[in-house]
C-alpha cells in the first residue's frame, strides 16, 4: 500500500459509485454461476473422493457468497502455498479488516477471486479446474460471424503483405506508411471494440481503399465515442523502431478477456509480425481463472484447438441447441479452409517463438501497478526490453490508475505513477469504459457526458462511463 496514490481509491462504500453496483448486483450473479457450474460438473463425478471434494468447494463459493450478501469481514485468505497469499492477508490487515461494503473496490474484487482460487488451489481433484471455461468458449461460439468475417480477412492481409505485385508492394514510402498506420488502427481498433467493430471495413490493402476506410460513416461514428485517442502516437513509436533497423522489436500485451477478444488479440499480433512493425509479440495471461473471462495459459491452447477442429466446434450442438432441437449451420468449405490457414499461420508464429506466453503472479496481486517497479522489479525491467505494451481492457486500466478517483482532466502520464514519464515503459492503454476512474479528457467533457441520456445528471453517478459505449485509447513513453 506505500506505493499506492494517495489520491482516494474507488470504494464500495460509496453508492453514488459503480464499485458499489458491481459487489452489490454483479459479484453475488458470477458467484451464483460459479457454483452452478462447479454443481454439474461434481455431478458427472464418479470417484467418490472428487465427489466429496467438488461437494465441499461448492460449499465453500456458498459461503463467500453468504457473507459477501450479508456485509461479513473479509477473512483472510488460506495459504495454498503461492507467494502472493501474504501480501493479500498483510493489505487485509493493514486496511483494517474490512467489511465487504466498506473497502477499496480493486482489492475486495481482486480478494474475491483469489478466494475462489483458494479453494481449488488447496484440493487434490480439482486444481486445474477453471470454473469460468464453458462461459469462455460459449462466448467464442456465438461470436461466430466475426470470427469467420476477420479470419477472411486477415488470410487476405497476409497474402497481400507478403505479395510482391500487390497494391501495397507497388506504392510509394508515402502511401505505404499511411496504408499501414490505417490498419494498424483498425486492427487496434478491433481490439479496443472487439465484435462491435465493423469489420467489414477490413477490404484489402490497395492505397485507394483505404483511404475510403478512413472517410468511412462507421469509422468515423467509432472514433467519435473514443474520448482519448493516442493510436497515432503507438504506430509512430512502432514505425521509428522498424525504420531503424533494429533486428529485435517486441511487443507485449497484457490481456484481457478469452473467447472473441482473445482471438482479436492474436489477428493484432499476428498484423504486427507479418507488417514487421514488430518481431517478437509476448503476451502476458494470468496464472489462475479470474474475473470471469480472463485469459489463462490454456484458453490460447484452446483457442489453436477450436480452430484446429474448427467444424466439430462450431456444429457440434450445445446443451440449449440441443434442448430446443436446434442444429448449427454447417461450415462452408471456404469458412473452414480459412480457419485453417488461420491456425497454420498462428500456430507457425508460436512454433517459431515469434509468439510467446509469458503469465506472471504478479498480474493476480491484490493491488494496482503502481506497485509493479518496486514489488516486481523482473517483471519491470522485462517489460522495459519492449518497443511497446499493450495494456487491454478495463481492469488493466483501473491498476494502472490505482483504481482511484482522479479528476478526469488529469493527464493519463501522471495517473499512471510510477508507469509513467521515467519509468522505461511505453505504455498503451486500450479501454472501454467500465468504471468511474477515467483521466486524460478535455476539462468540461465529463460534465457533457454526465449532462446526456443516461449519463447520471445530477445524481452524483458518472453513468456514462459504466456502459462500455466510450472509450479511451492512451499512450504513455516512458522511455523518452
Amino acid at each position: 500500500m506505500e506505493y499506492d496514490t494517495k489520491v482516494p481509491l474507488s470504494n464500495t462504500g460509496d453508492k453514488t459509485s459503480f464499485a458499489f453496483i458491481s459487489a452489490r448486483d454483479r459479484w453475488p450473479i458470477i458467484l451464483t454461476g460459479a457454483i452452478d457450474d462447479l454443481h454439474k460438473a461434481v455431478s458427472h463425478a464418479t470417484d467418490s473422493e472428487k465427489l466429496e471434494e467438488g461437494k465441499r468447494i461448492t460449499e465453500g463459493l456458498a459461503k463467500l457468497k453468504y457473507e459477501l450478501q450479508h456485509d461479513r469481514q473479509l477473512t483472510p485468505l488460506i495459504n495454498d502455498g503461492k507467494p502472493d497469499i501474504k501480501a493479500y492477508n498483510r493489505e487485509l490487515e493493514q486496511r483494517g479488516d474490512p467489511k465487504w461494503f466498506s473497502v477499496a473496490w480493486l482489492y475486495a474484487e481482486c480478494y474475491l477471486y483469489r478466494r475462489m482460487a483458494t479453494l481449488f488451489s488447496t484440493s487434490t481433484h480439482w486444481k486445474s479446474y477453471d470454473v469460468f471455461s464453458k462461459q469462455k468458449a460459449s462466448t467464442f461460439r456465438s461470436s461466430r460471424p466475426a470470427v469467420l468475417e476477420l479470419a477472411a480477412r486477415y488470410n487476405q492481409i497476409v497474402k497481400e503483405l507478403h505479395d510482391d505485385k500487390s497494391a501495397l508492394a507497388e506504392a510509394s514510402e508515402e502511401q505505404r506508411t499511411q496504408t499501414e498506420k490505417a490498419l494498424f488502427t483498425e486492427m487496434c481498433e478491433i481490439c479496443l471494440w472487439g465484435n462491435a467493430t465493423d469489420l467489414s471495413l477490413l477490404t484489402n490493402l490497395s492505397y485507394e481503399d483505404i483511404q475510403k476506410l478512413q472517410g468511412s460513416e462507421s469509422r468515423k461514428a467509432n472514433e467519435e465515442k473514443i474520448l482519448v485517442n493516442d493510436f497515432p502516437a503507438a504506430f509512430d513509436c512502432l514505425e521509428k523502431a522498424q525504420q531503424s533497423g533494429s533486428k529485435e522489436r517486441r511487443v507485449d500485451i497484457v490481456l484481457d478477456n478469452a473467447g472473441f477478444e482473445l482471438f482479436v488479440d492474436l489477428v493484432l499480433a499476428g498484423y504486427l509480425l507479418e507488417s514487421g512493425l514488430a518481431t517478437q509479440i509476448v503476451l502476458h495471461p494470468k496464472n489462475i481463472p479470474w474475473f470471469v473471462s480472463d485469459v489463462v495459459p490454456k484458453d490460447f491452447a484452446d483457442l489453436l484447438n477450436m480452430l484446429l477442429n474448427a467444424k466439430h466446434f462450431y456444429e457440434t450442438p450445445s446443451e440449449d441447441e440441443k434442448a430446443s432441437d436446434k442444429t448449427p449451420e454447417p461450415l462452408s468449405k471456404q469458412d473452414e479452409e480459412n480457419l485453417q490457414s488461420l491456425f497454420q499461420n498462428w500456430s507457425t508464429l508460436y512454433a517459431e517463438g515469434k509468439i510467446l506466453l509469458r503469465p506472471n503472479n504478479f498480474w493476480t496481486e491484490g493491488g494496482s501497478y503502481w506497485r509493479l517497479p518496486a514489488i516486481a522489479p523482473e517483471l519491470h525491467q522485462d517489460l522495459q526490453d519492449s518497443e511497446l505494451v499493450i495494456f487491454k481492457g478495463d481492469l488493466n486500466y483501473r491498476k494502472l490508475t490505482g483504481d482511484a478517483m482522479w479528476d478526469p482532466s488529469t493527464p493519463f502520464t501522471e495517473a499512471i505513477g510510477p508507469m509513467g514519464p521515467g519509468s522505461g515503459v511505453r505504455v498503451l492503454a486500450l479501454r472501454t469504459c467500465k468504471a468511474d476512474v477515467v483521466v486524460g479528457l478535455p476539462k468540461g467533457k465529463d460534465e457533457e457526458l454526465r449532462g446526456m441520456e443516461g449519463g447520471g445528471g445530477n445524481s452524483g453517478c458518472r453513468k456514462w462511463a459504466w456502459s462500455g459505449k466510450w472509450a479511451v485509447v492512451s499512450f504513455c513513453d516512458g522511455k523518452a
